[in-house]
C-alpha cells in the first residue's frame, strides 16, 4: 500500500511525500508553512482525486514528470521517469493506493529509530 510522509525541510517548512508499495516516492508536495496545510492535502487527495490536474511534463534531457495542481496552484511535483510508460504508472499507483495510504508523520523528530550504537540496559 502507498503512503503518505510528512517531514520538514530544513528552513522548517512542511513537506510531503507520497510513495509506493515499494518505498519508491512517487511525488512531492510544495513546501507548507503549517503541518496542517500538509494534512489538508492529503485528506483532500483521498476523499476525490478528480478534483486534481494531472498534467505531464518533459525535461531538457527527456525525463518525463508530472504535476498535480488544484484550481490553478501546483501542490506537488513527481519524481523524474525514464519512459513515458513508467510515468503513467505512477499516475496509475496514485490512483490505485493514495485513498487507502496510511500518513506517517516523522515532521517533530528528524530521527525515526534510536541511534544502533546505542546500549540498553
Amino acid at each position: 500500500m502507498g503512503m503518505f510522509v510528512i517531514s520538514k525541510r530544513e528552513n522548517g517548512d512542511y513537506k510531503f511525500e507520497f510513495t509506493s508499495r515499494k518505498g519508491t516516492i512517487i511525488f512531492t508536495s510544495i513546501s507548507c508553512k503549517n503541518k496542517y496545510d500538509c494534512e489538508r492535502i492529503i485528506d483532500a487527495v483521498r476523499e476525490d482525486l478528480t478534483l486534481f490536474k494531472f498534467t505531464k511534463n518533459t525535461t531538457v534531457g527527456r525525463k518525463f514528470f508530472f504535476r498535480i495542481s488544484r484550481g490553478g496552484l501546483v501542490l506537488a511535483t513527481s519524481r523524474r521517469y525514464s519512459t513515458e510508460f513508467s510515468l503513467q504508472k505512477g499516475i496509475t499507483e496514485i490512483h490505485k493506493q493514495a485513498p487507502l495510504a496510511e500518513t506517517l508523520d516523522f515532521s517533530e523528530n528528524s530521527f525515526a529509530f534510536p541511534d544502533a550504537d546505542a546500549v540498553f540496559i
